[in-house]
């Protein structure tokens, strides 16, 4: 097995000395606080009305988290080895936390908008739902440029699909039947629970150097981190309640990295392609994961899933209708569509191109800049470990977000959850008969 970077390991130990205060529990009860405070904020502050509604329940779910921290405390105070005060109880305060702060929101806004409420989704639930229902009726999710210029101005819009086509499978339910579980945002919550749960269960077998049989109490408390960052971590709840489309794509790209940990490249390759064919925020991490392989000798495995899978889901939308799917995954992203794109957060690459002259040249040159950086990263010092391979993306999407003229808050959720994942996937290095003969003579 190939040794950590030192680099690497200094991460980790700054980490670890934040994360195991107070067993975990203290940035515990900082995360469920702060988050309650926040969806308290948007519940009587947002002007979105799905976000209002979320915070509005949401704001609970936190605060009965943070009271069961607290009561977690105490315990610990008095007896650290006290198993209400855990590692196993903070697993069931946190699947809890995201059963009322993600799941019920999606749960309720569902009903309330099949029993009419026109407010209880983002556009990205529709959006997603008329692909789904398109894709049934003409084989593929997008309206061409002449449909969506014929459609009323207020609603072209939503006649844009900018997403990969397997993104349309999660709308299919709702072009079956209109109920309150086939609403997409249902689908994407189930997808996104299967995938974290394959995740946490490759990474859990994944042998130690104590052994497979050997529980690995620091990897497994990781672990859990990495899983609140993808699950209870406010723009996550709140993304899944509200729109959801990010969390399965975000979901299966933790598999990915975490099946990487695990030694199976070619099920690290699939997982990342299925990410990729539901939306382009995958593939920067399938080009990591390929450099990856390749320093495996599993690049080409790596490679048929990241690359295969894709492409193949390409192909029906591009023989059905090639200037649909141009006009979509294509042209509207990159700001030449019929209208805009309404993405537009204040991060550098927005403010650059809205205040400049000639900004989003500048813009567009900057994000090329950054991605040629990390280009020459990877040739240069390729990743030689999932972990190493899990900064990168997340360090390479933070720069991407910051610097993309047309970009949203919520997108912060990949590299939040992807450089807090990357602590779980560390596998202790083996040392060589040298080390061991070294230690040897030592003791």
């Amino acid at each position: 097995m190939i040794a950590d970077d030192p680099t690497d390991r200094r991460r980790r130990w700054h980490w670890r000395t934040l994360d195991t205060a107070a067993g975990g529990l203290a940035l515990d009860l900082g995360l469920y606080g702060v988050s309650a405070i926040f969806a308290a904020i948007t519940a009587v502050t947002s002007t979105l009305l799905p976000h209002r509604a979320w915070g509005s329940v949401a704001a609970v779910g936190y605060l009965v988290a943070t009271l069961a921290v607290i009561v977690q405390l105490l315990l610990h105070r008095r007896n650290p080895t006290s198993r209400l005060a855990g590692l196993p109880a903070r697993w069931a305060v946190t699947a809890l936390t995201w059963g009322s702060t993600a799941l019920l929101p999606v749960v309720w806004q569902s009903i309330e908008r099949t029993a009419g409420r026109t407010d209880r989704a983002q556009e990205e639930v529709l959006v997603v739902e008329h692909a789904g229902a398109r894709l049934v009726e003409h084989g593929t999710p997008y309206l061409g440029p002449d449909a969506i210029a014929a459609l009323p101005p207020g609603e072209q819009l939503l006649g844009y699909t900018p997403y990969q086509p397997g993104m349309a499978l999660f709308g299919l339910p709702r072009a079956l039947i209109d109920t309150w579980w086939t609403d997409a945002r249902v689908w994407f919550a189930v997808g996104t629970a299967l995938a974290l749960a394959l995740a946490v269960a490759a990474l859990r077998r994944t042998p130690s150097t104590a052994g497979p049989a050997t529980a690995n109490p620091r990897r497994d408390a990781a672990l859990l981190r990495g899983v609140q960052a993808a699950t209870v971590l406010p723009i996550c709840a709140l993304t899944l309640a509200t729109g959801g489309d990010d969390l399965p794509v975000l979901a299966l790209c933790l598999l990915a990295l975490a099946l990487a940990a695990a030694g199976r490249p070619g099920r690290a390759g699939l997982a990342v392609g299925l990410a990729g064919a539901l939306k382009l925020f995958a593939w920067p991490v399938a080009l990591v994961l390929i450099v990856w392989g390749l320093t495996r000798r599993a690049g080409t495995r790596v490679a048929i899933g990241a690359i295969g899978l894709p492409i193949a889901a390409l192909l029906p939308a591009l023989l059905v209708d090639r200037d649909a799917l141009t006009e979509n995954v294509l042209r509207f992203p990159l700001g030449h569509g019929l209208v805009t794109s309404p993405a537009q957060s204040p991060f550098p690459g927005h403010l650059i191109a809205s205040a400049l002259p000639a900004g989003r040249l500048i813009a567009a040159a900057l994000l090329v800049a950054a991605g040629v950086a990390i280009a020459v990263r990877l040739a240069r010092r390729p990743p030689r470990t999932a972990v190493a391979a899990a900064l990168i993306c997340g360090y390479g999407l933070l720069a991407a977000i910051a610097l993309m003229p047309s970009t949203r808050f919520g997108y912060l959720l990949y590299p939040l959850a992807l450089l807090t994942w990357a602590p779980a996937l560390h596998r202790p290095s083996v040392a060589t008969p040298a080390e061991l003969s070294g230690r040897a003579s030592s003791a």
